[in-house]
């Protein structure tokens, strides 16, 4: 059974299928229906959300489904109920899981025990199909994603991170973490990074300098810098991270066609300038909508798959 758990559960070959198909959906948002019938997607979220709940549901709408949403607090999955009989359960109600939720081991074992194929909607250390849809974003953009360099900046230890080192080495990009010590991706996911990138013509780089980081940089990425459960660290982290800010005059430093990618929710000011978040170089929205169009194809090849 094919499932979506982290970044890497997709080859440069698939990953790159994923993308074609993300664009002819996009191209054609309500010509192709896999899941009419409709077939049930669950959708569980035991975090915030907003631009994950809204685009599977509206896509899962689009390819014909039916959302099932399942509120993961009042269910009590892991306390209430163990996680392998959820997804028992939910296996034999509906054709695939989203799940957006903290441990990833919580994800893996939904998976091991579902049924049906499992998709990562974002957990505390993967975030794919984020990444997904930035790569859509790149590629509209840019034509290509192979040669490409991309500077992620900030703290760079969170899913997010690790998720561009993944799916940037297998797109072949060149991917540049940057952020103060104690705040990288640690060595097990930038090693594996750097084995996937080897094959595929990328490269992987943990720099400290944001300013190295940032040069001649085709696209610049950041995020929050207070991650979901990380409320308490706040002060300390913005003064950490100060250095690490997106502004334009760090900007100048980059490609003079360079564009500027965050997964929301944004506090300008913080990890980003308001000029450089709502100027001509951000792509924000067009990546904030592509979300729904990577993730209906991600849904639409896991249906294919799993052969239904």
């Amino acid at each position: 059974m094919k499932h979506l758990l982290r970044d890497d559960d997709l080859t440069p070959v698939e990953q790159a299928e994923v993308l074609a198909l993300a664009a002819k959906l996009k191209a054609a948002p309500y010509d192709h229906k896999p899941l009419a019938g409709p077939r049930t997607v669950a959708m569980i979220f035991d975090k915030p959300t907003l631009r994950t709940q809204s685009s599977f549901a509206a896509g899962i709408a689009e390819l014909g489904g039916h959302a099932m949403l399942v509120d993961g607090n009042l269910a009590g999955i892991g306390t209430r109920e163990a996680v392998d009989d959820v997804a028992r359960v939910l296996g034999r109600q509906a054709s695939q899981i989203v799940w957006r939720t903290f441990e990833q081991a919580r994800l893996e074992e939904m998976a091991a025990h579902a049924g049906v194929p499992v998709v990562n909607a974002l957990t505390d250390d993967f975030h794919p199909c984020q990444l997904l849809a930035d790569l859509l974003t790149i590629r509209e953009r840019k034509g290509h994603l192979a040669g490409l360099t991309v500077a992620f900046l900030g703290d760079t230890a969170c899913n997010m991170g690790n998720s561009w080192v993944l799916a940037g080495a297998t797109a072949g990009m060149h991917v540049r973490v940057s952020g103060p010590e104690g705040y990288l991706p640690e060595p097990g996911i930038l090693d594996r990074g750097a084995r996937i990138a080897t094959a595929t013509g990328g490269s992987v780089a943990a720099e400290p300098d944001p300013l190295v980081a940032v040069a001649g940089a085709d696209v610049v990425v950041t995020d929050t810098w207070v991650s979901m459960g990380k409320e308490a660290e706040a002060e300390a982290r913005r003064a950490v991270f100060a250095p690490y800010a997106v502004t334009r005059d760090l900007l100048t430093k980059a490609a003079p066609d360079a564009i500027v990618l965050h997964c929301l929710p944004a506090y300008r000011g913080a990890e980003i300038e308001a000029e450089v978040l709502d100027g001509p170089q951000s792509v924000v929205w067009d990546e904030a909508e592509n979300r729904r169009h990577a993730q209906k194809a991600v849904l639409a090849w896991l249906h294919e798959r799993a052969g239904e």
